[in-house]
C-alpha cells in the first residue's frame, strides 16, 4: 500500500459530554466526558486505522494537552511524527442536549504561530513526506499560520513526487485561487465552502460539478470534490464528472463525516483504486460516520454495509 502522511497543525483534545437539557443561567449536570484526539489530519488517520489501513500523523503538539493527544494516538495505534507547537495544544467541547438531540460545539483557536514556527514545520513536513506517497493536509490552521501555507507546502513536497490531498476552508481555501502554486492532486470542500468560494448558490449537483471542474481548469487541483451532504458527493476532473449517492441513514451526529470521507477516500487511493471507486468508499464512510455519536468516526462494518447503497454514476 502507498504510504500516507497526514498533517495536523491545530490538533485538539475533543471532549464530548451530554446534559439532560442545555439552557442558560443554571448549572448543567453532565455525563463523564469522552476524550478523543482531534483535528482534521488526526481524524483522517483515525478513520484510516478503523478501515484497516496505516498512516503516520504529523502533529504539532504543546504542553500537557499535547501530551494527552500523543497518549490518545498511541492508544489507537496511530504512528506519530511529533512537531513542537509554540504553546499549549487546544481543547474542544461538544455538548449534546439529551432532550432534543441538538449539539453545541465549542472550538478553541489554538496557539499563535510565528514565522519561524511555520518555516520549521514546512522543513519537517518536507523531510517526512513519503516518496511517491500521499500527503493529506486537513483541518484548521492555527493563528499566525499564513493563508498560503497549503500552496507553499504543495511546492515543498513536489520533489518527493507524493500526491497532495487537501481539505481546507476559509481564507486558506480562498488563497488557492490566487496563489499560483503547484495544483493539489485532490481538493475537497463541503457545499457551503464551495458556495462561498464561488460567490453564488450551487443548488444542484450539476452546479457543483461545473464549479469543481472550473477549479480544475484554473489549475487549482487535478480533481475537486464537493460534498453535498444528503445529496451525495460530486467529483470532477478536467474531463470527467461523477457523483456518489449518500446512503439513507439515521443522522445521530454530523461531526467527523468529512474526515471519515477523506480517510476512506485516501486509503482507497493508496490501495490503487480508481477515483470513482475511492469516491464511493468516501461516501459510504461519511454516511457511516453520521450514524455514530459525538466525535466518533465511521465503523468499518457499517462502511462495508453501506457501499452498495453509495453507487457512483457519471454526471
Amino acid at each position: 500500500m502507498t504510504s500516507i502522511l497526514t498533517i495536523t497543525l491545530n490538533p485538539t483534545v475533543d471532549l464530548s459530554i451530554t446534559a439532560e437539557h442545555v439552557e442558560p443561567d443554571r448549572k448543567l449536570r453532565c455525563s463523564r466526558p469522552d476524550e478523543d484526539p482531534g483535528g482534521g489530519g488526526i481524524n483522517v488517520s483515525r478513520a484510516i486505522t478503523v478501515l484497516g489501513g496505516h498512516s503516520t500523523a504529523f502533529v504539532a503538539l504543546g504542553g500537557p494537552t499535547g501530551d494527552k493527544v500523543m497518549h490518545l494516538l498511541a492508544e489507537q495505534g496511530i504512528g506519530l511524527y511529533p512537531f513542537r507547537a509554540p504553546a499549549e495544544t487546544r481543547q474542544s467541547l461538544t455538548v449534546t442536549d439529551a432532550s432534543t438531540g441538538e449539539q453545541y460545539r465549542f472550538v478553541m483557536p489554538g496557539p499563535t504561530w510565528g514565522s519561524g514556527d511555520v518555516k520549521k514545520a514546512l522543513d519537517r513536513i518536507a523531510r517526512a513526506a513519503p516518496e511517491n506517497g500521499i500527503v493529506v493536509l486537513s483541518g484548521s490552521q492555527p493563528p499566525g499560520v499564513p493563508d498560503d501555507f497549503p500552496a507553499r507546502l504543495s511546492s515543498r513536497i513536489a520533489r518527493t513526487k507524493a500526491r497532495f490531498f487537501l481539505d481546507t476552508s476559509g481564507r486558506a481555501l480562498h488563497n488557492l485561487l490566487y496563489a499560483g502554486a503547484k495544483p493539489a492532486d485532490v481538493l475537497r470542500m463541503d457545499d457551503i465552502e464551495a458556495e462561498e468560494l464561488a460567490r453564488r448558490p450551487l443548488p444542484n449537483r450539476t452546479d457543483s460539478a461545473d464549479f469543481a471542474q472550473s477549479l480544475v481548469l484554473r489549475g487549482i487541483a487535478k480533481a475537486v470534490i464537493v460534498a453535498r451532504g444528503g445529496d451525495g458527493n460530486v467529483l470532477a476532473t478536467a474531463t470527467e464528472r461523477w457523483v456518489a449517492e449518500a446512503a439513507p441513514v439515521p443522522v445521530v451526529s454530523k461531526v467527523g463525516a468529512g474526515d471519515s470521507f477523506v480517510g476512506a477516500f485516501t486509503l482507497a487511493m493508496a490501495r490503487g483504486l480508481t477515483l470513482p471507486e475511492a469516491l464511493r468508499w468516501g461516501a459510504a464512510a461519511a454516511s457511516a460516520a453520521v450514524m455514530t455519536p459525538a466525535t466518533d468516526l465511521c465503523e468499518v462494518r457499517e462502511v462495508r454495509r453501506l457501499l452498495p447503497a453509495s453507487p457512483v454514476s457519471a454526471l
